[in-house]
């Protein structure tokens, strides 16, 4: 393409395992342009943003920069070149300062020692220049999500970037931080910045970006300007059918309580106060959605109801089906008809080395139809394995895959697959859709409202407030530890008013909020 700032030409990328991610793929860069990459999970956007920033390389194929072929062997050969990525999961230093983040890896010196000085004059210079304001001196630990992600988009800006690669940038962001990063980004624009934008939200690929390339098995399935392509068209480009944005709840009455937690309160090692008297109920049938910032005791919360909770005291109570779970281990609270989808489906969710059929039977092989006497039943193991992979659509070469192999959105649904198929009385679903593709993502609320529909009681807690305004039956919001606010109707409430209580600006009364616990 003529004038192009960065062109990728015949990209194909085999992995050694035979596995295909990329086939001749086309895609160029304008200079001064915000380009969005959208497709579904294994569609290959990752892979081709990773051999653009240096951390594969391509088996066929070349990339060039304003016309002249070019070598990125590494990411440190991308940042010479003026290429920065900004990880959906940032790579700063929580105990490091701003300004020690901004220049690891490139310290300014002092005789022998490390300049402070200069790193916060640089920081400040740089700040100041792209007018993204920090406080040089503060904590990464102490900063909001909002800002660590500045500190990251500086982090690229001072090592010399040109191009940005932002991925999933607004994943766990409120509205208000949203918009504050789209004025940022379109000012970056103006000073001559290209931005790539990979998300799975449309309606902000639609606000932000000129252009989309979408892919979908590995290739392109074209470049639009994004002014002249709706959601539903990109959605039916990406999967290859229409998919559901907005979805008609059944109206069903909720039955009695499954989970009560009343005047729960934690406190770490030190004394500080994690969670504040937190009470609510969740009954039959109901999804309760839980909203906030990441950092606001959500994890907590969570963690009391799972039996993770290590290293800390508290008071108040937490039963399921009337049994008190304080002191009961996973196992216990498990024996109850709970089960458990984890933020984090690589860490927590899933062994990795280990194969789909035994991830899949990973809290049941306990049971009797799991085993033959001293033995697990391996053709009873295969047939739920095989069974669970057709029902919930897992793209996988086999069940005796390893599940590290398979790509995020169908590790993910290995995970729900797991959780929900063992006729669950209560599910925590903890961002059950982060990092998933929208058919997958509309595949993991069916399955919800399926169970909702069966008289599965759910907390929902999720950073995207679409997925909660649209599935939650009721919905709570954390700040600082405490609920702030409770909404029966969640679909009355709009993303902006859900924001300003996520960041603490707006609060409800004690009243409003204690009315979580008995709601019917």
């Amino acid at each position: 393409m003529a004038n192009a700032l960065l062109e990728m030409r015949g990209i194909t990328k085999v992995y050694p395992n035979g596995v295909v991610a990329n086939k001749d793929v086309e895609f160029s860069l304008r200079e001064g342009e915000i380009h969005a990459v959208a497709g579904e999970n294994g569609a290959g956007k990752s892979t081709l943003m990773k051999i653009m920033f240096g951390m594969e390389e391509p088996s066929e194929g070349a990339v060039y920069i304003r016309g002249e072929q070019v070598k990125l062997q590494s990411p440190q050969d991308a940042i010479d070149r003026g290429i920065g990525m900004v990880h959906q999961h940032f790579m700063l230093v929580p105990s490091f300062t701003v300004a020690e983040n901004m220049v690891l890896g490139m310290e300014p010196r002092k005789g022998v020692g490390f300049d402070a000085g200069e790193a916060v004059r640089l920081t400040e210079e740089t700040a100041r220049k792209y007018n993204l304001s920090v406080n040089a001196r503060a904590k990464v630990e102490d900063l909001s999500v909002g800002m660590k992600q500045k500190v990251e988009i500086l982090k690229a800006l001072v090592r010399g970037a040109k191009i940005l690669i932002l991925d999933e940038p607004t994943a766990v962001l409120t509205p208000q931080e949203t918009e504050e990063l789209f004025h940022e980004l379109q000012q970056l624009k103006e000073q001559g910045h290209t931005i790539v934008f990979i998300s799975h939200k449309l309606k902000e690929v639609k606000a932000i970006c000129d252009r989309i390339t979408i892919m979908r098995g590995g290739r392109s399935e074209g470049v639009f300007q994004t002014r002249e392509v709706t959601e539903q068209e990109i959605s039916r480009l990406m999967v290859g059918r229409d998919v559901v944005l907005k979805y008609d709840k059944d109206s069903i009455p909720h039955g009695k309580p499954v989970l009560r937690v009343e005047q729960l309160a934690i406190s770490d090692s030190q004394g500080k106060a994690l969670l504040a008297e937190i009470s609510f109920s969740v009954r039959e049938g109901q999804i309760v959605g839980i909203a906030g910032v990441e950092g606001n005791g959500q994890t907590q919360l969570i963690e009391a109801l799972t039996g993770g909770l290590r290293g800390v005291s508290g008071s108040g109570a937490v039963s399921v089906q009337g049994t008190d779970i304080r002191g009961l281990d996973i196992l216990g609270i498990r024996s109850l008809g709970v089960s458990y989808i984890p933020e984090d489906r690589m860490r927590q969710g899933s062994a990795g080395d280990a194969s789909i059929a035994d991830n899949l039977i990973s809290t049941r092989y306990r049971s009797k139809d799991m085993n033959k006497g001293p033995f697990l039943h391996s053709s009873r193991i295969a047939a739920l394995a095989s069974s669970l992979v057709e029902e919930f659509k897992v793209r996988c070469s086999g069940t005796r895959q390893p599940v590290g192999m398979l790509s995020g959105g169908n590790m993910q649904k290995v995970v729900v697959a797991r959780e929900c198929s063992t006729n669950p009385q209560l599910l925590i679903a903890e961002q059950p859709t982060r990092g998933v593709d929208i058919g997958a993502a509309q595949f993991i609320h069916q399955k919800l409202l399926e169970l909702r529909s069966g008289k599965c009681a759910i907390v929902l807690v999720s950073a995207d407030l679409n997925e909660i305004l649209e599935l939650s039956d009721s919905l709570l919001v954390m700040y600082e530890g405490q609920i702030v606010a409770y909404f029966d109707n969640p679909s009355a409430v709009s993303e902006e008013e859900l924001g300003l209580y996520m960041l603490g600006i707006n609060r409800q009364d004690k009243e409003q909020t204690g009315r979580a616990l008995n709601h019917v």
